[in-house]
């Protein structure tokens, strides 16, 4: 998108094309306006043009451009924290409420996906959290149980399994989650867009939003060459946030994370990686993730940028990394990579936040956008629909807060991925 290979990759060359939009041109009035068109945004479009209601999305540049298009496709359940953790942090009322919303997510995306038909290469087949050494695997005993406690359908893979599934020897372990899958986040947040259309709601792009105002009793939402009108506005910006809610990426400190793909692998070779399809990541502080793409590409990330002498020193050290777990690999070489980030909040769990009266919006995904961002767009159609109240909301109201020592954290988290990756995987 915009001209540059690096933002999208592989999920821009592989994707359909995007339903027709045009940008906001004169005054348009709505019951809802929704200022983003990432997951969130979609969902609580089509969501609530499904419910009736007037909605116009406003997307500043196009559908998917923040990390809905870059993300690597996993369909997890949850979020990163220990199931336990939802209650110690959010309480027992909207913990658990939270952690059963979540976990059931998942399932939630496919629905949508054969309801609307979406064509977004969608594979059902669970997720791998591999473990790293004995301490990986203890804590992935440890994540396996407390969901279990809640009938979750995870269990524990040895090492022999483990190897079978993904065709290295290099884990103690793995964690299998039947929840989870993956999918083409580019094509699906395309289908969400045409299946919001579809069901009435308005979608316009290249409409960046600079100014916001009460207006009456709702409010007033103005891009470059016209405005909105609406009696709702939903927030769905995340950590891409700029203008009016320049506040929402300001409380999240970015962690950057790039993935590179291979050329499509042969048959020989497809057989013996991750012949299942299940999506994987690791259990290492700078994790990595693969999965396979329809195509028979090998979908290889970790954390890092790739801009400056971070693109040839992530590049270099993905190609050693492949080698070592996969020895096949030795000579592959990539046919696309890009990059984006990821908001991280300091409890690793997503926000709800009321910036004004019926002015709303969730953000702070942590790198686990698809599943979350589909369930809360809904959960924000069905409020203002009137079907959810306020007290039955799945995260508690809270105010905004920026984060601490952002800007230092964020070249923090770019150096030492650098260095990391410099000087991993050599020996």
């Amino acid at each position: 998108m915009l001209d540059n290979p690096r933002s999208h990759g592989l999920w821009e060359k592989t994707a359909p094309p995007p339903p027709a939009t045009e940008r906001l041109a004169g005054g348009h009035t709505a019951d809802v306006a929704i200022v983003g068109g990432g997951y969130t945004g979609l969902s609580a479009a089509l969501h609530l043009a499904e419910g009736g209601a007037r909605v116009v999305l406003l997307e500043a540049t196009e559908i998917g451009f923040g990390g809905a298009g870059r993300n690597v496709g996993l369909i997890n359940a949850g979020m990163w924290v220990m199931p336990d953790n939802f209650v110690k942090e959010l309480g027992p009322v909207h913990g658990e409420r939270a952690l059963k919303l979540l976990g059931n997510g998942p399932a939630l995306v496919r629905e949508t996906i054969r309801k609307h038909g979406i064509e977004c290469e969608l594979v059902e087949n669970g997720t791998l959290h591999l473990a790293v050494g004995t301490q990986g695997l203890i804590e992935l005993e440890e994540r396996a149980r407390q969901w279990q406690a809640h009938a979750a359908p995870v269990s524990i893979l040895d090492a022999a399994e483990t190897e079978r599934r993904v065709g290295s020897r290099a884990y103690a372990g793995a964690l299998l989650d039947m929840r989870a899958g993956t999918l083409q986040p580019l094509a699906y947040a395309r289908g969400l867009a045409q299946a919001a259309m579809t069901s009435g709601a308005t979608l316009l792009t290249g409409s960046p939003v600079i100014s916001a105002q009460r207006n009456g009793s709702g409010y007033l939402l103005s891009s470059t060459e016209g405005t909105v009108a609406a009696d709702w506005v939903i927030v769905a910006t995340d950590a891409y946030s700029t203008g009016p809610w320049q506040v929402v990426r300001d409380e999240q400190v970015h962690l950057p994370y790039f993935n590179l793909a291979t050329r499509p692998l042969s048959g020989n070779l497809l057989r013996s990686i991750l012949p299942g399809g299940e999506g994987c990541w690791d259990t290492r502080e700078v994790l990595s993730s693969f999965r396979m793409d329809r195509g028979g590409r090998l979908v290889f990330g970790s954390v890092g940028a790739l801009r400056g002498p971070g693109a040839g020193i992530h590049r270099n050290w993905a190609k050693r990394a492949l080698s070592r777990l996969f020895p096949q690999l030795s000579e592959i070489e990539f046919e696309a990579e890009w990059y984006g980030q990821i908001g991280m909040t300091d409890n690793a769990l997503p926000r709800l936040h009321l910036f004004d009266r019926n002015v709303i919006g969730f953000c702070g995904y942590n790198g686990r956008g698809i599943a979350p961002g589909t369930t809360f767009g809904k959960v924000l159609a069905e409020h203002i629909l009137g079907r959810i109240s306020e007290a039955d909301l799945p995260l508690p109201l809270s105010d905004p807060k920026l984060a601490s020592f952002r800007s230092l954290k964020e070249a923090y988290y770019e150096a030492g991925a650098q260095l990391a990756h410099l000087a991993g995987e050599r020996f």
